[in-house]
């Protein structure tokens, strides 16, 4: 049975807490829709930045190449953040870590709001991405707390200076939520290790070809879309745009077409077995690369069109892609979910990192047509990670394809569609018979 108090000394609110049994109740939409909300306002601290790339240049006297460091530091402050944080989900209580992260997210952002000086910005960028892991904290949770048949649906419901004010108040605002809602919960691997916890990450790295699969698609997909956005800011604020930074901030409005789309997406992928999805969003993503390629750099209503376009179809991909994968790959070993997903997400915030760096140093040495034909590149390279290894294979098999092309997963070959009071799939039963139990191999 939990404790009745955060850190010794805050009250947990009755709602809250676990049960008489020690257990946690299932989520309804209202809270995996507030903690959606708090997902976003933790999230956005990564991407503050891309819109006003070129006022932040002004500012602090630095060229487009100079003030590119900022998104690489924040995504670089993320991943890290996601390799050391995120795995502590498995091993300490849940509920206290999300009201540190949020406060400290919270706190830092003040400092990015105040200070004039670029190094000091740069810091402060870093640290506050590596506390701004909320979401990857809160993913596993909801896939812990949702009904089985419901998990994908409820998990997409997760994913200049006065920006950060505005980002600040909101994630204090979100902390005094989430003070409230998020329910106590046991630890589910309490005779684990911090060390042992990434010993046992590494050995999934090597026995599990689904997660490394995943990694891979994940990595190429989100290496494409932050080298967009960030060489879209400066294609935008160019000849022949010359947008000012409100309207290049509007064009990331078009995105909540995607955004929109994800509880449709999830109730999708729900059915559907996961690779398909992924499969479609990883198509959406290459077409919206083809158009950018070829149509962003027109004039007039012509380049501004494809630049609309190519912004909703790789949300729209970026959505089903993400959400498939971190579905299907969350049910290997329910009981390592918050490791699971820590190796996921760090995939995604190295091809952020890669993506970003990349593209930006191509944009500036070559212009837009070429940063964006090497994200056509890694749009490829991804689809043929995917059909490497097809959907129906055996659990331990890395190359080939077997079982047919069953798309639903009540029909497909070896995948049960789980039922609501069960809380394991196939790939979890599987996962206790062949690989060792994670307190004897720890």
């Amino acid at each position: 049975m939990g404790s009745s108090r955060d850190f010794g000394v805050l009250p947990i609110p009755r709602t809250a807490r676990l049960s008489g049994a020690g257990e946690a109740a299932t989520i309804g939409y209202g809270k995996a829709a507030l903690f959606g909300l708090a997902s976003t306002f933790a999230g956005m601290n990564i991407w503050y930045s891309t819109p006003i790339l070129v006022q932040l240049a002004e500012s602090f006297h630095v060229d487009d190449l100079g003030v590119s460091r900022i998104p690489t530091l924040l995504q670089a402050g993320y991943a890290v953040g996601l390799f050391l944080v995120i795995p502590l989900g498995d091993i300490v209580y849940r509920r206290p870590l999300l009201l540190l992260l949020m406060a400290c997210s919270a706190s830092l952002t003040v400092g990015l709001a105040v200070t004039n000086s670029l190094v000091v910005f740069e810091v402060l960028s870093f640290l506050t991405a590596l506390v701004s892991v909320t979401p990857q904290v809160l993913t596993p949770l909801v896939a812990d707390l949702a009904p089985a048949n419901r998990r994908a649906t409820m998990i997409s419901l997760i994913v200049y200076h006065n920006v950060y004010w505005m980002g600040a108040g909101a994630q204090y605002a979100m902390l005094l939520v989430l003070y409230l809602i998020t329910p106590d919960m046991p630890v589910k691997n309490p005779d684990l290790s911090y060390f042992s916890v990434f010993v046992s990450m590494g050995r999934f790295l090597v026995t599990e070809p689904a997660l490394v699969q995943g990694c891979l698609v994940l990595f190429l997909n989100t290496a494409i879309f932050g080298g967009f956005w960030v060489t879209l800011t400066f294609l935008l604020a160019g000849d022949p745009y010359n947008y000012s930074t409100l309207v290049i901030g509007l064009f990331g409005l078009v995105g909540v077409v995607g955004v929109a789309m994800a509880p449709p997406i999830g109730r999708l992928i729900d059915g559907l077995v996961p690779y398909f999805a992924m499969g479609m969003g990883i198509s959406l993503i290459l077409v919206s690369q083809l158009v950018g390629t070829f149509g962003a750099v027109g004039t007039g209503t012509s380049g501004v069109g494809a630049v609309v376009v190519a912004i909703i179809l790789l949300d729209l991909g970026a959505q089903a892609t993400q959400l498939a994968t971190t579905t299907s790959i969350l049910s290997i070993a329910p009981e390592a979910r918050a490791r699971l997903n820590s190796l996921l997400v760090v995939s995604i915030f190295l091809g952020s990192v890669t993506g970003t760096s990349a593209c930006t140093k191509l944009y500036v040495e070559h212009g837009y047509r070429v940063s964006s034909a090497i994200r056509v590149v890694f749009a490829g390279a991804g689809l043929f990670f995917l059909l490497v290894r097809g959907p129906h294979v055996r659990r331990k098999m890395w190359i080939g394809w077997e079982g047919g092309w069953a798309l639903r997963k009540r029909s497909a070959v070896g995948v049960v569609e789980p039922r609501a009071e069960e809380e394991v799939t196939v790939q979890a039963v599987e996962a206790e018979e062949e690989k060792p139990r994670e307190d004897e191999s720890a």
